[in-house]
């Protein structure tokens, strides 16, 4: 009988490492996806900030080049070659926002795409936890009842 309680208890203990094995495993796939999700994150408020500084340095060239279009206004013709080259300025300030826009909001898009599949495989994996748990519960059910049926075997044998 000592050696059939031996043989249970080893059981135990191989089930109970197994599960930490699998919760360690369940847990550095998890920091690793957080790691993953906090460099998107960060990689996302990189570009939000450079795009800001560019806008913001485009807002203020406008402000200025509105400055400087009154009082060209306020001059006339004298000044045709200066309105022009503002005019040339404003036009590059133009060119160069709208690839920096694009590129946000494909970024965007990116990001929400990475979100969406780490989301997903977060459900996956929380289905084949639970689908493992469940065999390992089956498992040690059939093995407890193979068990007690030895245990009766030898019982009756005595």
């Amino acid at each position: 009988m000592k050696s059939l309680g031996s043989i249970s208890s080893s059981n135990g203990r191989q089930s109970t490492t197994e599960e930490n094995e699998e919760d360690e495993i369940s847990r550095m796939a998890i920091a690793s996806l957080q790691a993953r999700e906090e460099e998107i994150q960060r990689k996302k408020m990189e570009v939000k900030e450079r795009v800001e500084l560019q806008l913001d340095r485009a807002e203020e060239e406008s402000r200025r080049l509105a400055q400087i279009w009154e009082e060209l206004e306020v001059l006339g013709d004298p000044l045709r070659k200066e309105v022009a080259m503002v005019r040339k300025k404003i036009d590059m300030a133009n060119r160069e926002l709208k690839p920096l826009g694009q590129s946000c909001q494909k970024k965007e898009k990116e990001y929400k795409e990475a979100v969406e599949a780490f989301n997903e495989k977060n459900k996956e994996k929380a289905l084949l936890v639970a689908a493992l748990k469940e065999m390992l519960a089956e498992s040690e059910r059939l093995r407890m009842t193979k068990l007690e049926e030895l245990s009766k075997n030898i019982e009756s044998i005595h």
